[in-house]
């Protein structure tokens, strides 16, 4: 692959909230390495008014061009870097066709919706670069870097119990959205649409996961085919068992994860983006030291978590032309985590890593074609599973 330019040429498809509220002000952060060359969308409005804002609040990016398709967009403007913030049924297709024009491409949860998708994907990715890397933005930020590096270490000691909460609320609105709540466009409920940014972070402080048991449910949204909620229990390669909660129906909203540890807890509380603030460490009962316990607190740096954090790193990853943060293993890794969990709620049985191969349906679906949520199947059958 050719050395990035000096700037590097960066371009957005959907000009949605995501990418207007996200991924502009990220580019915005990185302005003095990136340009905004191109934007697309289907709805011209919406394009306009997108183009015209970025150009207006972000001068240093550049004007970007408007265009209403991805493959007159690659052919004319030639990206190194494609962010795509489309609807999810959409990333698959779209990153495979970056990818085969020779750009790179970060691309907003999930990045596909199954198994199957994905490693069609890495398979289009080549050594050195083009990769696809997964909007993972809870894992960056000082405070998640800081935790991560006390726990691979060993510095509090060898963690025991995990908690990982997702409880959210959305009502019947939100749902009116007609890809939303429907397998073949959102790729699942709350566990792939809500849980997956906290499902993640667990998953890149503990590391890999080795069984999982679980239980799914459609509670209240019964004119969805997805579930809004959806728990499991979790072991660890290290031997960490966990929890996991995913809820679209909680009217007290929280992300939280906890991890305790043989010394310590740690525990994160928040809702869409976490700060130094937000990470609490309590020592176990007996230890006084104060001069560790201080450390434990004291990230180095006070980055909050943001896109802007994780694309520093994908930037990075483009000069140097190796692969970037949440790509590879790491993001397959919470997609079969996620595939996993439906299989174990659908079909009652004890999941293990790897299992899930070409030959088992839930490869190709979340679903696994599952006689009670498989799309087609009455709502209501599957309202008391």
């Amino acid at each position: 692959m050719a050395a990035p330019p000096a700037r590097i040429r960066a371009a957005v498809v959907g000009t949605g909230a995501i990418v207007t509220g996200a991924h502009l002000p990220a580019l915005a952060a990185h302005a003095a390495d990136v340009e905004l060359v191109a934007a697309v969308d289907i709805d011209p409005v919406r394009l306009d008014a997108f183009t015209t804002a970025a150009a207006t609040d972000h001068p240093a990016l550049g004007t970007p061009a408007g265009y209403s398709d991805l493959a007159t967009m690659l052919e004319r403007a030639h990206p190194d870097l494609v962010l795509l913030g489309t609807p999810p049924a959409l990333h698959h297709r779209q990153a495979l066709t970056a990818l085969r024009s020779g750009a790179w491409v970060w691309c907003e949860k999930p990045l596909c919706l199954s198994l199957a998708e994905f490693d069609e994907i890495a398979a289009a990715e080549a050594d050195g670069g083009p990769y696809t890397a997964v909007v993972a933005q809870h894992r960056y930020g000082s405070g998640a870097v800081h935790a991560s590096t006390l726990l691979r270490d060993g510095h509090l000691g060898t963690p025991l119990v995990a908690h990982c909460q997702t409880t959210w609320h959305r009502d019947a609105d939100y749902y009116a959205v007609d890809w939303r709540g429907r397998w073949a466009s959102e790729g699942g409920g709350p566990t792939m649409g809500h849980g997956i940014h906290q499902t993640d972070l667990l998953l890149h402080l503990l590391g890999d996961w080795t069984e999982i048991r679980a239980m799914a449910a459609r509670l209240v949204h019964h004119g969805i085919e997805t579930e809004d909620v959806s728990t499991a229990l979790v072991r660890f390669s290290g031997g960490t068992l966990a929890t996991v909660v995913n809820s679209v129906l909680s009217p007290d909203e929280v992300s939280r994860i906890r991890i305790d540890c043989a010394e310590a807890t740690v525990e994160l509380t928040h809702l869409y983006g976490h700060t130094n603030d937000d990470w609490v460490y309590t020592p176990r009962p007996g230890l006084d030291d104060t001069t560790l316990v201080t450390r434990w607190r004291t990230p180095d740096g006070d980055t909050p978590s943001s896109h802007a954090a994780q694309l520093a790193g994908i930037l990075a990853a483009m000069r140097t032309g190796t692969r970037p943060p949440s790509s590879g293993h790491d993001a397959r890794r919470t997609l079969e985590f996620n595939a996993a969990l439906y299989k174990a709620a659908f079909t009652g049985a004890t999941v293990r890593a790897g299992e899930i191969t070409p030959d088992d349906p839930h490869y190709h679906a979340m679903h696994g074609n599952h006689p009670d949520w498989a799309p087609g199947r009455a709502p209501k059958e599957a309202a008391t599973l």
